[in-house]
């Protein structure tokens, strides 16, 4: 198949970002002052964004003439595109923030403060309708990569300078094993809860190193659990959708029978998300089962665009973290330490609300949000999600096939830090379009959770395919043509 080149179709409109077309170039309206007055719910919408986005300044490694000299950085060695080409094609694509995240060699820090830094802030100035966060994919001590996502601040350039050249797995010269060991990560983590403005670090990929389902490779669940343990305000999550997803599509659009999706060369991606997060009943379901607030996300991992020879798309062209915020830094970044977050692929959906409530519409939770009941009581879950007419950035016009509401028990901490599944977890029901009411574009559903006596979470996932459970992903799959949506759960306390 031929896709549509991402330039087709990018036609300035006046609508909002969650109600236009997805295959338009939408606008954001800019951002608000910054300001630490108390926020109005009612005036936070679905913004779509990516926190994994690479720039020139993600460097390639030349080594050194004289063996005891530190390494040449090469600038766009290892991504193409400077940081101004990255916003102005998340706003074409439809996004409302971003977060600049480089990485690379020996004393890389420097880099990222001297020549990155004030490339942002031109970035800035140029497309002031985006939020563009300041941050790094940090080369994580005893794992892979994260996403490290600072708060707006003043002090932003010297918070991240004293991270990255602090902790940085690759940052010395000669290099120290000291800091590829997970105490050294738990150090870090330490070290960022304490600021008086804490990150956010989501863990990249974290499937890409397995041998197999279940057979993890540089990130475990045991790992996975320090972090959240440790800095729980800020190690909030995982990649559930990992970038590179072009892999499979030729320069020209044509398939790739060799490419395998996200780069998951050995265990591959299964429905493109990463299997922590796709295996129901899995990693994931395992955490919400201890009741822990441990969220996921979906970005492009963007370094060089697939028409340009390499496996990317431009941010927000294929994939799309939504978070429930103000179009301000300060709430979108609490959106993502606190869940209100969903995630898409190939624009699928624009809007997804899961809102759980007492039989006497007295209290209410949405997604990311904890509703308590008394024991006995009934649950009305309400499902809203929106499945935007006209096509997506690949030429298609995908509809949502089917919706999976499921649930799992909460059950409290595990003795058992390797645990990677959660029994309780199943499938409480699947709607079809005979099984939802349609309003042009708006899906509603309605499911209740009878004589609720133990305390659980619930949460939601739909496709336009008709696999049961998702499937692993074959090499040559077109990306366009199996497509998921999920959103973070809704927990249930019975008090």
């Amino acid at each position: 198949m031929k896709v549509v080149p991402f330039l087709l179709g990018l036609i300035a409109t006046p609508q909002s970002p969650l109600h236009a077309h997805p295959g338009h170039a939408v606008r954001p309206v800019a951002p608000k002052a910054q300001s630490h007055r108390p926020v109005d719910p009612q005036k936070r919408q679905w913004l779509a964004g990516d926190h994994h986005v690479h720039s020139w300044f993600s460097v390639g490694v030349k080594p050194a003439s004289d063996p005891s000299q530190p390494p040449e950085l090469i600038k766009a060695g290892d991504a193409s595109n400077p940081i101004t080409t990255n916003a102005s094609m998340a706003v074409r694509h439809g996004l409302s923030w971003m977060v600049a995240t480089d990485h690379g060699g020996p004393n890389h820090s420097k880099l990222n403060r001297d020549e990155a830094y004030p490339e942002l802030l031109r970035a800035r100035n140029m497309t002031p309708e985006l939020l563009q966060f300041w941050g790094m994919e940090l080369d994580t001590p005893a794992a892979e990569h994260s996403s490290l996502i600072l708060p707006r601040s003043a002090s932003e350039r010297d918070v991240l300078f004293g991270i990255e050249s602090r902790y940085n797995r690759r940052e010395p010269w000669p290099a120290d094993p000291a800091r590829d060991e997970e105490a050294f990560m738990l150090d870090a983590l330490r070290h960022m809860q304490a600021l008086p403005q804490p990150p956010v670090v989501i863990a990249n990929h974290p499937s890409r190193s397995a041998t197999g389902v279940g057979r993890y490779g540089l990130v475990s669940p045991s790992e996975l659990r320090a972090w959240n343990d440790t800095a729980p305000e800020v190690a909030v999550g995982m990649e559930g959708a990992p970038g590179h997803q072009a892999t499979s599509l030729k320069p020209d659009g044509a398939i790739d029978p060799k490419g395998d999706r996200g780069g998951y060369s050995r265990a591959p991606t299964m429905g493109g998300f990463d299997q922590m997060t796709a295996r129901l009943g899995g990693f994931w379901d395992s955490m919400l089962g201890e009741g822990r607030r441990w969220w996921i996300t979906s970005t492009s991992d963007s370094h060089r665009h697939y028409t340009d020879g390499g496996s990317d798309f431009w941010p927000g062209e294929y994939s799309k973290t939504y978070v429930k915020a103000e179009h301000t830094y300060d709430d979108v970044l609490d959106g993502l330490r606190h869940g209100r977050v969903f995630v898409t692929l190939g624009d699928l959906v624009s809007e997804v609300e899961v809102t759980a409530t007492t039989a006497d519409g007295a209290r209410r939770a949405e997604i990311g949000g904890r509703l308590e009941v008394d024991p006995g009581s009934d649950v009305t879950v309400i499902i809203r999600v929106r499945d935007p007419a006209g096509k997506n950035f690949g030429g298609h016009s995908p509809d949502v096939s089917r919706i999976d509401l499921i649930q799992g028990d909460v059950q409290g901490p595990t003795a058992d830090r390797s645990r990677d599944s959660n029994p309780t977890t199943r499938v409480i029901r699947s709607f079809s379009p005979g099984a939802w009411a349609r309003e042009r574009e708006v899906l509603s559903m309605t499911y209740v959770l009878k004589d609720v006596r133990r305390s659980s979470y619930v949460r939601v996932r739909g496709t336009n395919g008709s696999e049961v459970e998702p499937q692993p992903d074959p090499l040559g799959e077109d990306p366009w043509s199996d497509l998921w949506f999920y959103a973070n759960p809704v927990f249930i306390t019975v008090r």
